[in-house]
């Protein structure tokens, strides 16, 4: 099978592109290599021994993307501007890289593969700061006040910033391309993704960020008061998700699945920072700072929809996981560990 995977050398796409090519997918990634760690992985990929292409360009690039495509029979789309404080600096290129990105491989596919899967990778952050959500402190952490299960699909878009409006831009592209055009897509609102070959920043990959800094000895900067709360994943089960959705894809084609660890496997800031200090067994160093616009105190995904119509749940907890991702970083080269 032809895989081709947008954003491939990032980190979710590199743990799919090796996974696919174990399966023995011929497998084509497409990444403009932009992103720390990218070009790392595109080398580490090509010591794997699969069937596997590196195309160096840009989803904004129609023409590149619809030859990266042609006879494809499943295509994940991944690359993406990930942060919303550089959405707000350059809500241009924001906007081109994610909500035009999704145009052109829509329409790549629409006129190379019509008949292949298609899954694009959305956001929780497509549901906005829902303000209208009760939420009340627990100890180390803040909760639902009522949504035991967590957000559902069913809750109302509410785009905030410029990257909120351009990835649901694309989120609602990838839907209605499924109702007009007949595409076999499904749109994947991911909660906190982590795992091996993640090189976090302070705006994106926050649970890799933090072990990157305790493990160099660096003062962490925790932005509000450290109880803010978010569904993590492992990006194996990610993974399987995908895969899970691939093989229902008669079924579940044109929907929208919210995905994360759900309420059996969340984690607060401050509860990460004392798993680090258990696990390095001396202090870790941080500080606050203001809270930043925009920023949830809760996300907790409902899995349920998953769960009844791709008979996927999480199966990787929260310690096994980290511990997992420790490993990792205390072992690799690309987290520049001092």
């Amino acid at each position: 099978m032809k895989t081709v995977i947008t954003g491939g050398a990032g980190f979710i796409g590199c743990n799919l592109a090796a996974h696919a090519m174990r399966a023995g997918d011929q497998v084509v990634v497409l990444d403009n290599l932009a992103r720390p760690g990218a070009a790392a992985n595109a080398q580490w990929l090509a010591t794997l021994g699969g069937d596997l292409s590196v195309i160096h360009a840009d989803v904004r690039d129609y023409q590149a993307v619809r030859a990266a495509v042609r006879d494809a029979q499943a295509v994940y789309h991944l690359a993406a501007q990930v942060a919303v404080t550089t959405s707000v600096i350059d809500p241009r290129s924001d906007f081109e890289i994610n909500a035009l990105g999704t145009l052109n491989v829509l329409e790549a596919v629409r006129a190379e593969c019509p008949g292949a899967f298609l899954a694009y990778s959305s956001t929780n952050k497509v549901y906005g700061s829902m303000q209208e959500v009760g939420v009340q402190r627990n100890g180390t952490r803040y909760e639902f006040a009522h949504l035991s299960e967590g957000i559902g699909e069913t809750q109302l878009l509410d785009f905030h910033s410029p990257y909120g409006c351009s990835k649901g831009a694309g989120d609602q592209y990838v839907r209605d391309y499924s109702r007009i055009y007949g595409l076999r897509t499904v749109v994947f609102r991911q909660s906190c993704i982590y795992g091996p070959r993640q090189v976090g920043s302070e705006d994106q990959g926050w649970v890799a960020h933090l072990m990157i800094q305790a493990l160099r000895g660096d003062t962490i900067v925790i932005y509000g008061d450290g109880l803010q709360v978010r569904d993590i994943l492992h990006v194996d089960d990610l993974i399987a998700c995908y895969a899970a959705a691939h093989k229902a894809i008669d079924a579940v084609s044109g929907k929208v699945f919210n995905i994360g660890g759900g309420p059996l496997n969340t984690l607060s800031l401050v509860e990460l920072i004392a798993y680090l200090q258990e696990r390095l067994g001396h202090p870790v160093a941080y500080e606050f700072a203001p809270w930043r616009a925009g920023d949830q105190r809760v996300y907790v995904s409902n899995v349920s929809k998953a769960r009844d119509e791709l008979h996927w749940k999480p199966s990787i907890d929260v310690p096994i996981g980290l511990d997992r991702l420790m490993q990792w970083l205390r072992e690799s080269d690309l987290a520049r560990l001092a």
